[in-house]
C-alpha cells in the first residue's frame, strides 16, 4: 500500500483529467466492492482479510487523504487536515483523483499477475463513498461498483473500538470528540448513500458487532457467493 500511495500522491499532480463519456475503467474486466459502515465498524480489517482470501487490492479513501495532507509540498494538504480533524468529508474530486490513480498503478504493477492480465482487477474500496455525489460521480467517471458490503453495529461498539485504537494509532480524529462528529457525519451524509445502492440490491449487510473471525465467515460466504455469480475472467482462465 505505500508504495502504491506514493505514485498516486505524485499522479495526483501531473495528471490532466479529460472528459470521457465511459469510465475510465471497463466494469466487465475491473471489479470494485464499496466497502462501508460507520467510524470503527472493522471495514480495515475485514479488507485486509479479503486481500488475503480472494487477491482483492485494497485501497482506503482515509489512508490515501492522510498520505496526501502529509506530503511535502501538497496544495490539498491544509484542507484535508481540517477537514479530518473537524470529521467533514473531503471534496469529492480530490477523493476520487487519488482513487482512480491507486486503481491505474495497482493495474500497472499487478499486470504480470494472471489474475490482473489485460486490465482485469478486483478492488476493495474502504470507506469510500462517503456522500451520493461522490458514489454518482466515481460509477460514471471511474468505475461502476459491483457490491457494497455493509458493516453495521452500534456506536457504543464503534466508540470503544476507535478509542481503543487511538492508543497507539498517533491518528488525531481518534478521540472522542472528533469520533461523535464523524457518527453525525455518517449518519447523515453516508446512511442515504448505502440506501442508494440498498434500491438497487447491490448491498451485503454484514452484522460487525462480534468477532473477527464470526465477521470474517459472513464476509467470505459474501464475497464468494459474488464472485461465482460474476466470474472474473482472469481467474476463469488462471484455472484453465
Amino acid at each position: 500500500m505505500p508504495a502504491i500511495i506514493d505514485k498516486i500522491t505524485n499522479a495526483l499532480h501531473s495528471s490532466d483529467s479529460t472528459a470521457s463519456s465511459a469510465p475510465a475503467f471497463d466494469p466487465s474486466k475491473v471489479t470494485v466492492i464499496y466497502v462501508l459502515g460507520g467510524p470503527g465498524a472493522g471495514k480495515g480489517t475485514q479488507s485486509a482479510r479479503l486481500v488475503s482470501d480472494f487477491g482483492f487490492c485494497h485501497l482506503s479513501a482515509g489512508d490515501l487523504l492522510r498520505a496526501e495532507q502529509n506530503r511535502e509540498g501538497s496544495e490539498y494538504g491544509s484542507l484535508i487536515r481540517t477537514h479530518i480533524k473537524e470529521g467533514t468529508v473531503v471534496p469529492m474530486e480530490v477523493t476520487i483523483k487519488l482513487l482512480q490513480n491507486a486503481m491505474k498503478a495497482a493495474l500497472q504493477d499487478k499486470a504480470a499477475d494472471p489474475l490482473w492480465a489485460n486490465g482485469r482487477g478486483l478492488f476493495l474500496i474502504d470507506g469510500f463513498p462517503r456522500k451520493m455525489d461522490q458514489a454518482l460521480k466515481f460509477d460514471e467517471d471511474v468505475c461502476p461498483s459491483s457490491l457494497v458490503l455493509f458493516y453495521a453495529t452500534t456506536e457504543e461498539v464503534m466508540l470503544g473500538r476507535l478509542l481503543e485504537r487511538g492508543k497507539t494509532s498517533g491518528r488525531e480524529d481518534d478521540n472522542v470528540e472528533s469520533i461523535k462528529k464523524r457518527f453525525r457525519t455518517y449518519n447523515e451524509q453516508t446512511m442515504p448513500v448505502i440506501n442508494h445502492y440498498k434500491a438497487l440490491n447491490q448491498v451485503a449487510e454484514i452484522d460487525s458487532s462480534g468477532t473477527v473471525e464470526e465477521v470474517h465467515d459472513q464476509t467470505y460466504k459474501t464475497i464468494s457467493k459474488l464472485l461465482a455469480a460474476k466470474p472474473h475472467d482472469g481467474a476463469a482462465e488462471a484455472q484453465a
